[in-house]
């Protein structure tokens, strides 16, 4: 009886990631379903799931997990889906240089240690494959949200040159850009906001009051367009199961529009289109 197929994915106590890992695991997937707080992990075992602690800013954490998983699989793994992220609202004249330190080791370097590791193990067993949540704001940027999309750029960045540089191996790497998806991001954001932004002290603090304030901490209910988290596990099924995935796969109407107008409008007239927003 064949084995089935190993998936480690981070970033899985709501949302994105923990739909993913449900939905892998009821097509038959292996799946080591990852949180950064051991309650979440404790959670997702009652569930079903396979689940360990995988903190992306702590070294440390991610090679105990990897070596975890590996032991459990006998040292092999057949794919990595980098999902955990954080965003830090805010104007960017007012995000102190820390705020940016933080943002970036979650979803940025920590995605780069994981991977530097796995890449390991793929290339020995002879293949593998890397998928990358990025977003919508991973190329096209858009107001009070410049530390989270500066984040996600540098991770479209550093995964298109991994993929060129991947090409002469077995290993796919691939990226997944979601627009608006129901999670707890904005819920989990308003902790960072509040630790690291001093609005009452800027000079844009009535645009925070009028404009940011009560988006970040009303529950409005959904977005337009805003997709459910399924429907990234549907395009990630394909990125995994497909003998020949996509180099990309966009998630959600805004993701579309945004992709297409990029391509077409020159840089004043987006500008003009993404400031009014």
């Amino acid at each position: 009886m064949q084995s089935p197929k190993t998936i480690l994915i981070t970033g899985c106590s709501s949302g994105i990631g923990y739909d993913a890992a449900h939905g892998l695991a009821k097509r038959g997937w292996r799946v080591f379903a990852t949180c950064r707080q051991q309650v979440d992990c404790d959670r997702l075992t009652a569930e079903g799931l396979e689940s360990l602690v995988l903190d992306l800013t702590d070294e440390a954490s991610i090679e105990t997990a990897v070596a975890d998983v590996l032991s459990r699989t006998g040292g092999t793994l057949d794919a990595l889906y980098n999902n955990g992220a954080f965003a830090v609202p805010g104007a960017v004249e007012d995000l102190p240089r820390q705020a940016l330190r933080e943002i970036f080791e979650v979803n940025l370097f920590g995605y780069h240690d994981l991977t530097c590791r796995v890449i390991k193990v793929m290339r020995a067993q002879g293949h593998g494959r890397i998928i990358n949540c990025s977003s919508v704001l991973g190329f096209v940027g858009l107001k009070w949200r410049g530390a989270y999309v500066s984040t996600k750029f540098a991770l479209e960045g550093l995964t298109d040159v991994l993929r060129l540089e991947m090409r002469d191996t077995p290993i796919k790497i691939i990226l997944i850009e979601p627009g608006p998806i129901t999670s707890r991001i904005r819920a989990n954001s308003i902790a960072h906001f509040e630790r690291w932004v001093d609005w009452q002290g800027s000079p844009r603090a009535a645009q925070y009051r009028e404009k940011l304030r009560p988006r970040l901490y009303s529950d409005a209910g959904p977005d337009q367009f805003e997709l459910p988290a399924a429907a990234v596990t549907a395009k990630l099924v394909h990125a995994l199961e497909s003998p020949q995935p996509r180099p990309r796969y966009y998630v959600t109407t805004p993701t579309y529009l945004m992709a297409a107008l990029r391509r077409i409008l020159p840089t004043r007239a987006l500008d003009w289109f993404l400031a009014r927003t």
